[in-house]
């Protein structure tokens, strides 16, 4: 009888920890988790960029305003001088646009509208359960479109994100864009959120892949209809033949450098990078924003004109 149970207790087992793993990385949180004790020397700057975001002059923007389980909003700051350049700017897992603000005030400084979505199940939007850019890349196609709508078809727009919004515009090269879009920025990015897991399940909590991602992604399927083995920026840069400009931290160790290699590699358009040396996760912009700017201004002054290529 014992030997019969053995393989029930530990399927139960299996499914219980799934669940509670499935819980802890995508339920929602409704408040921003504090940063890691190696950036909280940053937190004065930091609060000091969000205090800048919340005195400027900006407007609350909506997508499927009447749609209460579908609501999305993001914050939009127009240039101080009228533009039709605009940064759209995806934020990290757990955050929010306004987690943003540095990159905000970045961009503001270089002379670009900036907008700051957040994303399903983050911050003002709607939504139970983080997609981890999957859909969410979806719904920047629908932001794409709302910013050519205020800004006319002489747009020119550049996708920016940091982390899992590095990640998400990393996903979206893969989309069919607008020609509006002229380029991509992707900061610290996954190369696939299935080999993220796995190696944070190892990193994090000393759990193989085996059975446990399998059923964190049954669960996935179940609740959110798509497979976390669809979630991958290099198969989706695979497609992509715009410029991008990867940057990365040379200590990351949440998103290893493997994952910039792989994404690198993956891409089909013009490409360079950048690896910051001494740099954590997301750390690259906090330990010299001047240098950071400068890096990101260079590569705008190359490619935002960039057109691609009549096939």
């Amino acid at each position: 009888m014992v030997s019969l149970a053995a393989p029930f207790v530990i399927a139960t087992g299996v499914a219980g920890i799934s669940e509670q793993l499935y819980r802890y990385a995508f339920n929602r949180v409704n408040k921003v988790p504090e940063t890691s004790k190696e950036k909280q020397k940053y937190a004065d700057a930091y609060y000091g960029y969000v205090d800048w975001l919340r005195n400027q002059p900006t407007q609350v923007w909506h997508l499927h305003e009447d749609d209460a389980a579908h609501k999305l909003a993001a914050t939009y700051l127009a240039a101080d001088v009228q533009t039709t350049d605009t940064v759209i700017i995806s934020h990290g897992y757990k955050g929010n646009g306004e987690t943003m603000a540095n990159y905000a005030k970045m961009f503001h400084e270089l002379g670009y509208n900036v907008l700051l979505p957040d994303d399903r199940a983050h911050g003002r939007s709607a939504g139970r359960y983080i997609t981890f850019g999957w859909l969410d890349r979806l719904d920047y196609l629908d932001w794409i479109q709302r910013v050519i709508e205020d800004t006319g078809q002489d747009a020119r727009i550049v996708l920016f994100g940091v982390s899992m919004g590095g990640a998400t515009v990393e996903m979206m090269s893969g989309e069919v864009l607008p020609e509006q879009v002229r380029c991509i920025i992707a900061d610290c990015g996954y190369s696939s959120i299935d080999d993220e897991l796995v190696y944070l399940l190892k990193r994090n909590f000393h759990l193989p892949k085996y059975p446990f991602l399998p059923a964190v992604n049954a669960i996935n399927q179940r609740k959110q209809g798509f497979s976390l083995t669809q979630v991958s920026s290099a198969e989706q840069l695979k497609r992509n033949r715009r410029p991008i400009f990867f940057i990365h931290g040379e200590k990351d160790i949440f998103v290893p450098a493997e994952m910039l290699a792989a994404n690198y590699d993956a891409t089909q358009g013009p490409k360079e990078k950048w690896v910051v040396k001494d740099a954590t996760h997301a750390e690259s912009f906090w330990i010299n924003p001047a240098a950071y700017q400068q890096h990101v201004k260079q590569f705008l002054d190359q490619y935002l004109t960039y057109r691609l290529p009549q096939e």
